[in-house]
């Protein structure tokens, strides 16, 4: 087979400028030029590697599947880009096939050469740079597996380490409310036998068992106080309870006044007593009623933490995106809200304001929720860090035209201009040596424009930093 392309047309792709005129012959010896039409094969992922492709015209986009999907990993319409068997100077790598798919969008012109002889050819031509090729190639891979490895580790302690703080205050509370419960009830019984021993009648009975049920309900429905208005509803009742010689006044007032009763209650209950004889004084009354209203507080109690616990279950379901589908129409919302809980505990360590600017109306949009989830992580994480103790974060979501946009600002002191543009490279990082691996930002880079077609921008100034990620509203072909 022959390209049957001249020297010069060789020389104008950028592989072959700088080849001597003999390899260049046997690049048009060897090679081949094929075409291929608009939505066609070139290749397919894990085929034997046989061809080292160099593109001459038109548009092809590359894929691989990853997790029983087929995710673009690129697309161009450069002239000279290289694909296929492009490791055929490592002797496995032949053996391994095709480590993607290749797809024309448009129709194609590509020079296709055999991946074997070029090898045999390059180590001729370039025998030291294929041992420096090889170490990099292999170097890299080690670093990045190590790397991504540990980067993985990393967000993983971060994250469980705050759903393990969010998830153990509200048990130990319910822990809390389930012994003093357990109290409460026992009293309860001890103070309703007293009662009973007081000779009660009919219509006390009845009386007092309606204030018990009147009065649970409304512990349901009981009012946030501020701490002057507690106080001073505390003080109102433990003066009626001392006028009234009810013992332990400073005990019962709190209970009371959590319950959303007042003065007015406990005229009622001293109403209800007045036909039970001297055995069975007001006192006995109103602290069985205490421990019901105190028991309803307990049983709230439980019910909110038991109520927090699910949707922190809930919220890293959603974050992890478990047991759904890895591309589907998501609300961008949910990652966010998600996200937010997952790090609440570390900003609250680090007393950090958050402001929530969310454009509710805004559309689902097709996508990878947990990757983008691991983006807006990423990038707060960094902005935490950033305002070391203090400041806002702002997570503010709107539209432009076809783009549904997520911008997450800080107010640290700023990213400097000459760092600014290498913050989405591998590997670069500013934190301290065993903090961070430099791969958090380059893997939303990669999340953000590769995976969704979008775009990950930066602007800073000191005060004002803030990332914006673009993503499109309708899927990309």
């Amino acid at each position: 087979m022959s390209a049957n392309m001249t020297k010069d047309q060789l020389r104008e792709l950028f592989l072959f400028t700088d080849l001597r005129d003999e390899q260049l012959d046997w690049v048009n010896e060897n090679g081949d030029v094929v075409e291929f039409g608009a939505d066609t094969e070139v290749f397919a992922e894990g085929d034997p590697a046989k061809c080292f492709w160099v593109l001459l015209s038109g548009t092809i986009a590359l894929s691989r599947n990853i997790g029983g999907d087929r995710v673009e990993t690129g697309r161009t319409d450069q002239v000279g880009v290289y694909l296929g068997a492009v490791t055929f100077y490592l002797e496995e790598s032949l053996e391994n096939g095709y480590q993607s798919a290749a797809r024309a969008i448009t129709d194609v012109r590509l020079l296709a050469l055999p991946s074997g002889k070029l090898a045999l050819a390059f180590r001729e031509w370039f025998p030291m740079a294929v041992h420096l090729l090889q170490g990099m190639v292999l170097g890299t891979r080690r670093g990045q597996a190590i790397a991504g490895q540990r980067e993985r580790l990393l967000a993983l302690g971060k994250l469980s380490a705050g759903l393990t703080h969010e998830l153990n205050n509200p048990a130990a509370a319910a822990a809390r409310a389930t012994s003093t419960l357990r109290d409460r009830v026992a009293g309860m019984r001890h103070k309703l036998g007293m009662l009973a021993e007081g000779k009660l009648d009919k219509d006390a009975l009845l009386a007092l068992t309606g204030l018990q049920e009147e009065f649970a309900d409304r512990v349901q429905e009981a009012p946030e106080l501020t701490a002057v208005a507690a106080s001073d509803l505390e003080d109102e009742l433990g003066d009626w309870l001392d006028d009234h010689d009810v013992a332990g006044s400073w005990d019962l007032a709190p209970v009371f006044a959590a319950g959303g009763l007042g003065v007015a209650d406990l005229e009622r209950v001293r109403a209800a007593t007045d036909c039970i004889d001297e055995d069975a004084p007001l006192d006995g009354a109103l602290r069985w009623l205490a421990y019901t209203v105190e028991t309803e507080s307990l049983l709230r109690e439980i019910t909110d933490s038991t109520s927090r616990i699910t949707a922190l279950v809930g919220a890293a379901k959603q974050y992890s995106q478990m047991d759904r589908a890895p591309y589907q129409m998501i609300d961008i919302h949910d990652g966010l809200k998600a996200t937010m809980v997952m790090l609440s505990a570390k900003l609250a360590k680090h007393g950090i304001k958050v402001v929530k600017d969310f454009d509710l109306s805004l559309p689902k949009i097709p996508g990878y929720p947990a990757e983008l989830n691991q983006v807006w992580t990423n990038v707060i994480d960094n902005a935490v860090q950033a305002m070391n103790g203090s400041g806002t974060l702002t997570v503010r979501t709107c539209s432009d035209n076809e783009w549904l946009i997520v911008e997450i600002g800080d107010t640290g002191p700023g990213i400097p201009p000459e760092i600014r543009k290498r913050v989405f490279e591998p590997f670069f990082t500013t934190k301290g040596v065993g903090e961070g691996t430099g791969l958090g930002l380059d893997v939303s880079w990669r999340v953000v424009v590769t995976r969704h077609h979008g775009d990950l921008t930066v602007e800073s100034e000191p005060g004002d930093t803030r990332f914006q990620v673009r993503l499109p509203l309708t899927e990309q072909r």
